[in-house]
């Protein structure tokens, strides 16, 4: 029995990443993609919209947590730890942030691909239903998650992953205003000093192409003092 669901495996242990991709093939789940670090792990988790993630706590750049936030942020995929760290307050905290599974190395691959298979096989029909309509629409814009497609006017806008990232929490929020640091912790997943203009610039990129006139922008609006905002129409 084969599966077309897609796994992500965050890991930068390349023989345990190749003995997990191995095993998971030989149970059927051929869909597998592969980050040795958070950000490459941010950055395929937008590519190829897993429908399950493998993600170790302990990586290169950072902590399999923060990249947690992030995911939590724009989906409910179901995410399985993987930690070589077995206290009960590690477990507690990786299930608050919102993993669905804490797997403890060392681990036996044949079980964790037969838990992937189970997550799979119960997948319940409103899962599946909001899997099938993972559409976004604000005004002109729509954003097809699935696909991680955006549209304006049913035109296709290329955008680089952090711009996706911002302008997925801005779709997801139309007319609220968020915070320069909100977006930072969210999409980029670190802690904000004030100081950092990251968000100013991709923000000011996003307009490039999402505007008819990003120096008037009408749709990605500044809120002086508080920080951004995307609406429907001009208020």
């Amino acid at each position: 029995m084969g599966f077309d669901q897609k796994v992500l495996i965050v890991d930068d242990e390349a023989d345990i990443v190749r003995l997990l991709q191995t095993v998971l093939v030989k149970e059927g789940i051929d869909q597998v993609y592969t980050a040795a670090t958070a950000e490459a792990a941010w950055d395929e988790f937008q590519r190829c919209q897993p429908d399950i993630v493998i993600l170790d706590i302990m990586l290169p750049d950072g902590e399999g947590y923060e990249v947690c936030k992030k995911i939590r942020a724009v989906s409910n995929v179901p995410i399985f730890f993987l930690s070589a760290k077995a206290e009960e307050i590690d477990k507690i905290l990786g299930f608050a942030i919102g993993g669905d599974d804490y797997i403890t190395k060392p681990f036996s691959p044949k079980e964790v691909a037969y838990r992937i298979k189970a997550r799979f096989r119960r997948a319940d029909p409103v899962q599946l239903e909001d899997k099938a309509n993972r559409l976004i629409k604000v005004g002109p814009f729509e954003l097809d998650e699935e696909k991680v497609e955006l549209k304006k006017n049913g035109k296709v806008i290329p955008l680089k992953p952090k711009e996706l990232g911002l302008l997925t929490l801005l779709l997801k929020h139309p007319g609220q205003i968020i915070s320069k640091e909100s977006l930072y912790d969210q999409v980029w997943g670190e802690e904000f000093f004030g100081f950092d203009n990251t968000v100013m610039v991709h923000v000011r990129r996003l307009r490039e192409k999402i505007e008819d006139d990003p120096s008037a922008p009408r749709y990605l609006l500044t809120v002086k003092g508080l920080g951004y905002k995307l609406v429907a129409e001009d208020e």
